[in-house]
């Protein structure tokens, strides 16, 4: 692309150097990803600067800079602009020729239930036209999924996919939107329709100051929605049941449409049973009332299922094709996912990775377990160490044993994780183990399950692999817990 029609929308920019007959190859904010004839993006990151790097990048061919200071000694053009992450987005945007002005764009946002919510809004809406996914565990285009590094992808790759996705004849794109994307101006330049609010509980306290912080982040989802006008409507889905519900009602400049279990609200959930195979429950809708009784349990999947039926509601799409939708989805990946080698115990694989969403899993599952829950849990390191306790705090008072072990430890050692999260756990009396190596501590809670028992291993969910000291080793909660009991069987038999 001609590089002065490229930043043709970048406000307040300095330009040294001569951008005359200069074309783009492509955008990289990386500078070991750079390909000659690219122009690299300087971003000032929270470890280290990308403005130390463009020597290299000029080295490799790159044809020109943004960045927010001018940088000696270089032979390229460079742009200066003052903030290069919202020039990133705007770049990428313009490169990929608005990708999110030719579909139906759906956010939504959260602490938990994020990916469920989006799953099955993909499910809803595939009832009638090709549909992408952006999220944790995977970016789905149609049927063909490729692989995710973050639950957002920065602002370039985004618009990237939303490219191919509008390419391959895709209508709408259902996208999980992170705080960090939100206040990273990842989503800046994102056409959205459609925003969707689940919940809100401590989570990333280690990147937001506080709690007000990270919901204000959450907030800019429902400012950004309806910004850009489409031939559509444009409306917010928001949980009536949440504290924060009038936060992001008055955040939002569209219509709003609410649901919930315990408020008057546009779709409610009424006569609810909870069972371990499923909850069933009565969806009370505009001019309408159907009955749904879903393979997924828990009352937290009551409410993600809520907010899937009022967007294809407000779709148009047959309240008896949503009944249908929904009740075929199987569940979601590492989503209060069962491991079954036959068994006479149960044993569920859940993300469940914050104090809330911890005491939401172990409800439900005491709701119906006849036997005892047995939870085996770690915590994340280098990230939000306020929450440790609480984690603690939240498996002790719900669980009947846990077994405290290593998440995904990082730079940080796991013992020293470990002793963040007991004082949580020590006004309670119920009784924990600490073993730190997650695959022995997997094992144990196998080695301790009675008939009836559940086992709830917590944290990691989809994830398979561990992050420990800068390296990534191959580990899935699902394959690990499935050798034990494999193993276990064929001692028995």
């Amino acid at each position: 692309m001609n590089l002065k029609r490229l930043i043709g929308n970048l406000d307040a920019c300095e330009i040294l150097g001569s951008l005359d007959g200069l074309d783009i190859a492509g955008i990289k904010y990386d500078s070991r990803l750079v390909l000659p004839g690219d122009l690299l993006v300087c971003i000032p990151g929270f470890k280290t600067d990308g403005h130390l790097f463009a020597g290299q990048a000029v080295d490799v061919g790159a044809s020109c800079l943004v960045v927010e200071r001018f940088i000696d000694g270089l032979k390229i053009p460079q742009i200066k602009v003052p903030d290069t992450r919202e020039a990133l987005a705007i770049l990428a945007d313009e490169f990929y020729e608005k990708p999110s002005m030719q579909l139906g764009l759906i956010g939504v946002t959260g602490t938990n239930g994020k990916t469920t919510t989006t799953y099955l809004i993909k499910a809803l809406l595939e009832s009638k036209t090709k549909v992408g996914l952006v999220g944790t565990i995977g970016n789905i285009i149609g049927h063909e999924i490729l692989p995710s590094a973050r639950t957002t992808p920065e602002s370039v790759d985004l618009q990237k996919l939303l490219r191919e996705m509008v390419d391959t004849g895709v209508k709408y794109s259902v996208m999980e939107v992170s705080s960090h994307a939100l206040e990273l101006k990842r989503v800046n330049q994102c056409a959205f329709d459609i925003a969707v609010y689940t919940n809100l509980s401590q989570d990333h306290l280690d990147f937001h100051d506080s709690l007000i912080a990270y919901r204000n982040a959450k907030g800019i989802l429902f400012e950004l929605v309806g910004s850009k006008p489409k031939d559509r409507p444009a409306y917010a889905v928001i949980n009536r049941d949440d504290k924060f519900y009038e936060f992001f009602r008055q955040k939002s400049g569209v219509p709003v449409f609410s649901y919930g279990v315990n408020h008057e609200c546009d779709y409610k959930a009424a006569n609810i049973q909870v069972k371990g195979e499923g909850v069933s429950f009565e969806v009370y809708y505009p001019k309408g009332k159907i009955s749904l009784s879903l393979k997924m349990t828990g009352l937290f999947n009551i409410y993600n299922s809520l907010a899937a039926f009022a967007v294809g509601h407000q779709e148009n799409i047959p309240p008896e094709t949503i009944k249908s939708c929904l009740e075929n989805v199987e569940g979601v990946p590492g989503r209060f996912e069962k491991v079954n080698a036959g068994q006479d115990f149960t044993v569920i694989v859940d993300y469940a990775h914050t104090p809330d969403s911890l005491v939401n899993v172990l409800k439900s599952a005491k709701g119906f377990v006849k036997g005892r829950v047995i939870t085996v849990f770690g915590c994340g390191g280098d990230r939000d160490r306020t929450k440790r306790p609480l984690m603690g705090e939240a498996v002790a008072m719900y669980s009947d044993f846990s077994i405290v072990t290593s998440d995904n430890p990082r730079s940080e050692s796991p013992e020293s994780i470990i002793e963040d999260i007991l004082p949580g756990m020590k006004d309670h009396t119920s009784s924990y183990e600490v073993i730190p190596d997650r695959r022995q501590a997997i094992g144990r809670a196998i080695e301790l399950a009675k008939p009836n028992d559940l086992i709830l291993i917590a944290g990691k969910g989809h994830e398979t692999y561990q992050e420990i000291k800068g390296k990534t080793y191959p580990f899935d909660d699902r394959v690990v817990a499935r050798e034990y009991l494999e193993k276990m069987l064929w001692k028995q038999s």
